[in-house]
């Protein structure tokens, strides 16, 4: 049996530990967030500061790979209200602080941050600013759309601090843009490229997806030849996670059929990681490739790369507000998710409510398993300490990393687990060696998207 074909099983993508579907609800309540909230804000905010994910859920169409909470419409009368919440929201926080923060971090994300208009961004992130204190080397960034991201929007970010941009390109192949309704030319990606240059920005990632309906190893040889030549200070290389049971009509457009099979799929991602090799890219965590010299490089050479809801972060930050319909924040101590329907979010922040639907507190055991899982994903090695092995779950993950290790993913030594090169694909099912909760509660049904 190939590596492919025994490691090709349903797995998180560790975002969090424990992951969302494992969350204990039951102990969760909203004073219980603000007094972790508050815990982790007094401890941190002065050495660290805090970081900031909004979500901005519209998009004018639907593509139909997309697994985020979005809301398909073309009212832009929707961008006023939305963002009026938003600032009530950030109050809230603000408020429960007790002091100002200091913003290390910010991220838009969505949706389409684009879709709001550039008057409309400035409002927002001058709102969010009157409160806090925006740190001199503080990391702004937006997600920005091809087909709507204008040079009035790219020069007001960029006066309002922002250096990072990410495109959504997923693929420049015409047939696949069709399947997967996101229609965008080479020239006008070039074009929103080459105005963010010029305008200022030092940092442009792309996100490219292999796995997608109708790619093969043309297409993709075809795409990265393409995005080569633009010469993003990014990737990201994701997996096409195909979960039409949760996302519903968008993915149910093309049938499994359509899709490339394990090993087409794994010769896709192994073509990608060979043309980004060749061409000066470093393979970084999970998913993601950076040229030397870019802030993401720099944070994983030295030890600092980070990972939360918003993905891989230069900057470590303890506590994340997630404001917008639903983001989810971080303690550190815990998780809180905000309610999805934006109707009801809007109308839960207008009533003065933070507008939590679920959460999770962690137990020491779940803190403990979080670091060996965080290390992993963004170091490729994790260490403990004689006081770990103490706590049965880290043994029962240390047995669990024997079959990996024989089949040379891991290495695994007296106080420290190494992931070898050839270990690296399959860096979420070394992590579910550690995810605790996952086997002890094994789901009957299918909750995540394949390893592979």
């Amino acid at each position: 049996m190939s590596l492919i074909t025994k490691y090709n099983v349903a797995a998180p993508r560790y975002t969090s530990y424990p992951t969302v579907p494992y969350w204990e609800e039951a102990g969760f309540n909203p004073d219980s967030w603000k007094t972790l909230l508050k815990k982790s804000f007094t401890a941190s905010n002065s050495r660290e500061g805090i970081s900031i994910y909004i979500h901005l859920p519209f998009c004018e169409s639907m593509c139909t790979y997309c697994g985020c909470n979005k809301y398909i419409t073309v009212n832009h009368g929707v961008e006023g209200p939305y963002i009026n919440a938003l600032l009530k929201e950030w109050e809230l926080y603000v408020n429960t602080f007790g002091s100002k923060p200091r913003i290390r971090e910010l991220h838009l994300g969505g949706g389409t941050p684009t879709f709001f208009s550039a008057e409309n961004l400035t409002a927002l992130l001058k709102g969010i600013y009157s409160q806090a204190e925006l740190l001199p080397d503080a990391s702004l960034s937006f997600e920005g759309h091809p087909g709507n991201t204008t040079p009035e929007h790219l020069q007001t970010l960029y006066n309002l601090g922002f250096r990072r941009i990410s495109l959504g390109i997923q693929d420049f192949d015409r047939r696949v843009q069709e399947i997967i309704n996101r229609l965008q030319p080479f020239e006008m990606v070039a074009s929103v490229v080459e105005n963010a240059r010029k305008t200022g920005f030092t940092s442009i990632n792309f996100d490219l997806i292999y796995g997608l309906p109708l790619q093969t190893t043309g297409s993709m040889q075809n795409t990265i030849d393409k995005v080569v030549r633009l010469r993003p200070d990014r990737i990201s290389f994701y997996s096409y996670a195909h979960v039409p049971w949760i996302k519903g009509t968008g993915q149910r457009r093309y049938t499994e059929a359509d899709l490339p099979g394990d090993e087409e799929k794994r010769q896709l991602y192994e073509l990608g990681k060979l043309l980004f090799d060749s061409n000066g890219y470093t393979e970084i965590g999970m998913d993601h490739f950076a040229l030397p010299g870019e802030a993401l490089h720099t944070a994983f050479l030295q030890g600092r790369l980070h990972r939360n809801f918003m993905g891989y972060t230069v900057s470590h930050t303890s506590l994340l507000v997630g404001l917008g319909a639903s983001s989810i924040g971080d303690s550190w101590y815990a998780y809180a998710q905000n309610e999805k329907q934006i109707s009801v979010y809007q109308e839960l922040v207008n009533k003065g409510e933070f507008p939590l639907v679920r959460g999770h507190i962690l137990s020491e055991e779940d803190l403990l398993l979080r670091k060996h899982i965080h290390d992993l994903m963004c170091h490729f090695e994790t260490t403990w300490h004689k006081a770990d092995t103490q706590c049965d779950a880290v043994i029962e993950g240390l047995q669990r990393l024997q079959e990996l290790e024989r089949d040379e993913l891991v290495q695994v030594l007296p106080q420290k687990v190494l992931v070898t090169t050839k270990g690296k694909p399959f860096i979420r099912n070394i992590c579910m060696a550690f995810d605790a909760r996952l086997w002890r509660q094994v789901p009957h049904s299918q909750l995540f998207s394949k390893s592979i």
